[in-house]
C-alpha cells in the first residue's frame, strides 16, 4: 500500500522507486501484485505518462488514513511492548487540561499521562498517526473516523495592531471587518468569508505567534478564540469580540476504532473540568488599544 501510495504521489515509477529507495523493477511487481488481489486496473501508463484508474483515486482516498492507522497501531504495540502504561492528551493553544490530566493521574496511579501541543493543522492528525490518544479540538476540524463529544464554547475576538482604527473598541461586527485582511483560512472564519471585499492572505506557518507577529506589523488581523488571545497578549496587538460571529466549540475526539476505556473516562473528566482560560483572564486590549 506504501508502494501504491508512493507511485499515486509521484504519477511516475522511477521518481517513485527513488523515494522508496527500491529498484524500479521491484516496485512494478509489487503494483502488478496489488492490482491482482484487488482485481482492478489502479494505473494507466504508457511510455510518456502514468495516471490514475477510477479504481486507483479511490484506493487513494482509502490507502492514507489506512496506513496513518497502521503507524499508530505500531506506536501504541511498541509502547506496550516497553512495559509502559502511557495516555497522551493533545491540545489546542489557549486550552489548559491540568485539571482533566490530574484528575485521571489521581485515578489511575500507575498510568503515566503526557501532554502535546498542536495547532489548527495536526489536532487531528496527532490522532491518526497514534501521537496521541485523545486531542481537544477547536472546531471546525476533519472529524471523519472519530468519535468526539463536545467540552464547551467560547466567544471570538479579532486580534487588530494597537493603532488601528477599531483599537479601543470593546467588540466589533464582522461587517466591520470585511475590508479586513484576513491572515488565516477563511474556512475558519466563513463569516468574514461570506462579507469579505478582499482576498485573505494565510500566514503559511500555523503558529499563532507567527500570526501575531503579522498583525502586529500591520498586514492584516486575525480571529482568534478568546482563551487563546488570553494566552497570547502583547502590547501591540489589542482585541476586541466579534458580536455576531459563532462560538468557537472545543471538543475531545479520539479514533473512533478504538475500545479503551480511558478514552471514554478522560471525555468525561473534560467534560466535567472543561479546558478553559482560568477565570478573570479576559486579554488585555479589550475595550483598550494595548496594555
Amino acid at each position: 500500500m506504501r508502494y501504491f501510495v508512493a507511485v499515486a504521489r509521484h504519477l511516475h515509477f522511477g521518481r517513485a522507486a527513488a523515494a522508496l529507495h527500491i529498484a524500479q523493477p521491484v516496485l512494478s511487481r509489487q503494483i502488478r501484485a496489488l492490482e491482482t488481489e484487488l482485481r482492478a486496473e489502479l494505473f494507466r501508463r504508457d511510455k510518456r505518462s502514468t495516471e490514475l484508474t477510477d479504481a486507483g483515486r479511490q484506493l487513494l482516498t482509502d490507502a492514507e488514513p489506512l496506513l496513518a492507522a497502521a503507524d499508530a497501531l505500531r506506536r501504541r504495540v511498541a509502547r506496550a511492548a516497553g512495559g509502559t502504561d502511557r495516555f497522551v492528551v493533545a491540545f489546542m493553544p489557549g486550552l489548559t487540561v491540568t485539571d482533566a490530566v490530574r484528575a485521571l493521574r489521581d485515578r489511575h496511579p500507575g498510568l503515566v499521562v503526557d501532554v502535546l501541543r498542536t495547532g489548527w493543522h495536526d489536532q487531528v492528525d496527532v490522532l491518526h498517526d497514534g501521537r496521541a490518544d485523545v486531542s481537544l479540538l477547536r472546531l471546525p476540524a476533519d472529524q471523519r473516523g472519530l468519535t468526539v463529544r463536545p467540552v464547551l464554547t467560547e466567544p471570538r475576538v479579532v486580534a487588530l495592531p494597537a493603532g488601528h482604527r477599531l483599537a479601543g473598541k470593546e467588540s466589533v461586527r464582522i461587517a466591520d471587518l470585511a475590508a479586513e485582511r484576513l491572515l488565516q483560512d477563511p474556512a475558519a472564519v466563513p463569516e468574514w468569508r461570506d462579507v469579505a471585499t478582499v482576498a485573505a492572505a494565510p500566514v503559511p506557518a500555523a503558529a499563532v505567534e507567527e500570526k501575531l507577529e503579522h498583525v502586529a506589523a500591520g498586514r492584516g488581523v486575525v480571529v482568534l478564540p478568546l482563551s487563546t488571545a488570553a494566552f497570547y497578549t502583547r502590547p501591540d496587538v489589542t482585541y476586541a469580540r466579534v458580536d455576531d460571529i459563532a462560538d468557537n466549540q472545543v471538543c475531545v475526539a479520539w479514533v473512533a476504532a478504538r475500545r479503551d476505556p480511558l478514552l471514554t473516562e478522560f471525555a468525561a473528566l473534560a467534560a466535567d473540568q472543561p479546558a478553559r482560560q482560568p477565570a478573570g483572564s479576559t486579554p488585555p486590549g479589550i475595550g483598550a488599544a494595548g496594555s
